[in-house]
């Protein structure tokens, strides 16, 4: 039971926090544009893909610097070229703009890799088991990405909250006609917020791909359960997108481990259920059959309960 939960709380740190290294650029285009951008998963993907080129060529820590670079300047060039234009006809037009790129996306990606696996892999220095508890191997790879994850969300909070760039950027999502006159060029700012949240979906697929694999499917695995986050951390709020990341990180994870049913509980405490019951169905599901719709039941809740979400200001 204790190696259950103590590799459960691992792993659910690796998955939420991979989670909210994709949540939070999504979160800052939200906060500062009021765009849910359905293309940000895609842009995860391109990510991966990019990388595994480019560590084809020339190895994989080029491109875990090079391949995010990339993605932001696809995004910024989708907010300058494609947003901006399409902004002034609101936010439905914005969605069905950023769900077209997304298609656009996920077939160049296919047309260019094709339509199977690619065989993305960790580098060979993080390719080692960094401890192994009761014969159970962790590896050094989750351990980094780990780390990567950790340093992405205190190097955002610093940015945002302790620079003059993140000042100006606050500023711009609350009052952009004031910091207009300032003589700062809001449109710009903008298109670097949108830059900066693509690399980050990027680099979340640079680090993703060799754990996770890197297919075709990839983007839509964690696209919707991205926006699951987004909603129950609080529209906008990086903070609130950062608990909402482990909590849901830790639930799917712990789910997946627990195989007991209603039955096994009724069980255990003497009660006896019938197998010719019309909910005999229900009695025997396991927790870890039901763990993929946890997150979206959450969400519910949420939306019932609290609309603003965990930490947000702004209702759903």
């Amino acid at each position: 039971m204790l190696e259950l939960i103590v590799f459960s709380l691992l792993n659910g740190l690796v998955y939420g926090l991979l989670l909210f290294m994709l949540s939070s650029g999504l979160t800052l285009i939200f906060s500062m544009m009021g765009v849910l951008n359905f293309a940000h998963a895609s842009l995860y993907m391109l990510g991966a893909y990019l990388a595994y080129t480019i560590s084809l060529k020339i190895g994989f820590w080029p491109g875990l610097i090079i391949a995010p670079l990339l993605v932001g300047v696809v995004g910024a060039l989708i907010e300058r070229y494609g947003l901006r234009n399409v902004h002034r006809y609101g936010h439905v037009a914005e969605l069905i703009f950023t769900f077209g790129v997304a298609f656009l996306i996920e077939e160049s990606v296919q047309l260019v890799w094709g339509r199977q696996n690619v065989d993305y892999r960790e580098p060979e220095i993080l390719s080692f088991p960094l401890f192994t508890l009761w014969g159970t191997d962790f590896p050094a790879y989750k351990a980094f990405m780990l780390a990567i994850s950790v340093a992405i969300f205190i190097a955002l909070l610093l940015v945002l909250t302790r620079s003059r760039v993140g000042l100006i950027i606050q500023a711009a999502i609350t009052h952009p006609n004031q910091v207009a006159m300032l003589g700062h060029n809001v449109p710009l700012v903008f298109t670097g917020v949108f830059g900066v949240g693509s690399a980050l979906a990027g680099l979340a697929g640079v680090i993703a791909g060799p754990a996770l694999g890197t297919f075709p499917g990839m983007a839509a695995v964690l696209g919707s359960i991205v926006f699951v986050v987004i909603v129950v951390g609080g529209l906008g709020s990086l903070a609130g997108a950062f608990v909402a990341s482990l909590l849901i990180g830790m639930l799917q994870t712990f789910a997946v481990a627990v195989d007991y049913s209603l039955e096994d509980l009724f069980a255990a405490v003497g009660i006896t259920t019938s197998k010719t019951s019309a909910l005999i169905d229900l009695y025997t599901v396991t927790v870890a059959q039901i763990g993929p719709i946890l997150p979206y039941l959450l969400l519910v809740l949420i939306l019932i309960f609290r609309p603003t979400g965990l930490l947000g200001k702004r209702e759903v």
